[in-house]
């Protein structure tokens, strides 16, 4: 039998005197019921046994664990205490990721309905270092180039190159890209922060940015020491904008724009794009179905009949100072005034700005008229018309010369002492798919109703009044007449 162990109790106290000759008797008949039961209680006793085995094992592993972690714990406080109060922890080691797009963002960037390829695209800090992306459809090889770092992309397939190299920070960098038969070095256009302000953003939002001009289209600049041509464009209701020119031979798809916020903004800033560029927003519908636009507040187009918009710096030296600081003086319905009205294109066929600059001044002083009214210069598409159904809102007519070619026919007639004054059409637009009707895939410009849209008698579309943003787009554009090309009045 097992002995009963101390800790449950005192050991029972020995009979003594007359139980002592029974005691005996009972033991002795003990032995020999024993005797009989030794075989069957073998094979118990041995599992009885083992059972005890196992538990004190168990029990000593217990012990040996414990002792263990109290080790390890002394340990740990033994190398807390060795840190100095104040001192910095070690760094946890970080896990490197893959710098690979995941299939969603490939998906979307491949469809042209990425809100925000600049999160994805560039240069961006991850665990592991900094992981590069560059989205180059048609090229063969990818390298990021900073300083004497030269490291060559992996290729993901379709266009997608990645790689993760193991530095602390994002460091300034170019790409060498690798085409068939030609290597060129460029700038990451994904690098950049946005070039439209906070101000800018929450005054289109109000519809009320009085030089929208300045804030939307296409506007080469310098932004971070590098020149190229930042693009914006308002659509609201579009899943994705690219930006399609010569520069990329068309296809827009490794230039998808971000969008900013709430306002409807798309923004990019290109490097290496420069004036005299063709360019069309490319824009994915809320249908998924794609079209090419031309930019609404482009300053300069293509000839008629073609479509494209044209990034434009004006480079013009304005000569009609006299005229701007005295047009004011007499309160214009007191002073004399008599206008000729002409439409340039047909006054005398053939003839440019510069050639009209040079023959229409002198013509109309000695008629003895004080202005002349321009019926509409705004760009249209039949040359044919009056011009009264304009598509480029803020671009003279490049029939007969680019923007600074109009601004010298404007200059010499206020040097001449003649007011300019201009036919502005706010009031509708034609239908042209290019162009402003529904621009993004939906009524934008245009009320959203069609029987309040279309005009009766013209079959164009009416602007959406109702519409802060168009509105601050028709007002703008006024203003932008008057202080870009000095005109008079409207």
């Amino acid at each position: 039998m097992t002995p009963r162990p101390s800790s449950s109790g005192p050991e029972p106290r020995k009979t003594t005197g007359k139980k002592t000759a029974g005691k005996k008797t009972a033991q002795a008949a003990e032995k020999a019921v024993a005797k009989k039961a030794v075989a069957k209680k073998t094979p118990a006793k041995k599992a009885v046994a083992k059972k005890a085995v196992a538990k004190k094992a168990t029990a000593t592993k217990a012990v040996a664990n414990k002792k263990g972690t109290q080790k390890t714990a002394t340990k740990k406080t033994a190398t807390k205490q060795a840190v100095p109060r104040g001192a910095a922890a070690p760094p946890r080691a970080e896990v490197a990721v893959s710098p690979a797009l995941d299939a969603g963002d490939r998906e979307r960037l491949l469809a042209g309905t990425h809100h925000d390829p600049h999160a994805v695209l560039g240069a961006h800090r991850v665990p592991g270092g900094v992981a590069f992306r560059a989205f180059r459809p048609y090229a063969l090889a990818v390298t990021v180039l900073s300083g004497k770092l030269r490291v060559e992309l992996h290729d993901d397939g379709d266009g997608f190159f990645s790689g993760l190299v193991p530095l602390a920070e994002v460091p300034l960098h170019r790409l060498l890209v690798a085409y068939e038969g030609t290597v060129l070095e460029v700038e990451d256009p994904y690098r950049f922060l946005p070039t439209l302000g906070e101000l800018d953003l929450h005054l289109i939002g109000e519809g009320r940015h009085e030089q929208l001009w300045r804030a939307l289209g296409a506007h080469p600049a310098t932004h971070d020491g590098v020149a190229g041509t930042r693009f914006a464009v308002w659509a609201p209701n579009a899943r994705g904008v690219r930006v399609a020119g010569g520069f990329n031979f068309w296809d827009g798809t490794g230039h998808p724009m971000r969008s900013l916020g709430s306002t409807g903004v798309w923004e990019l800033f290109l490097p290496g794009v420069g004036a005299g560029e063709l360019y069309k927003f490319e824009i994915t519908r809320p249908d998924g179905s794609r079209t090419f636009r031309a930019d609404p507040l482009a300053r300069r187009t293509e000839v008629p009949p073609a479509t494209s918009s044209v990034v434009h710096a004006s480079d013009y030296t304005w000569g009609d100072e006299e005229w701007l600081a005295h047009r004011a003086d007499a309160p214009a319905h007191e002073a004399p005034m008599s206008v000729y009205e002409v439409h340039l294109p047909s006054w005398r066929p053939g003839l440019t700005y510069r050639q009209l600059a040079e023959q229409l001044p002198a013509y109309v002083a000695d008629l003895g008229f004080t202005h002349v009214e321009l019926m509409p210069v705004a760009e249209h598409p039949f040359g044919g018309s009056w011009g009264y159904q304009v598509t480029g809102f803020y671009a003279p007519t490049a029939r007969l010369g680019d923007p600074d070619d109009f601004k010298y026919l404007v200059d010499r007639l206020h040097r001449a002492g003649i007011g300019v004054l201009m036919d502005w059409v706010p009031a509708h637009f034609p239908r042209d798919d290019w162009a402003l009707a529904e621009f993004d895939g939906r009524p934008l410009y245009e009320h959203s109703d069609p029987l309040r849209a279309a005009h009766p008698d013209w079959g164009t579309l009416e602007f959406d009044f109702g519409r802060r943003e168009v509105r601050n787009f028709l007002v703008a554009n006024a203003v932008y007449w008057c202080e870009e090309f000095h005109i008079d009045g409207l």
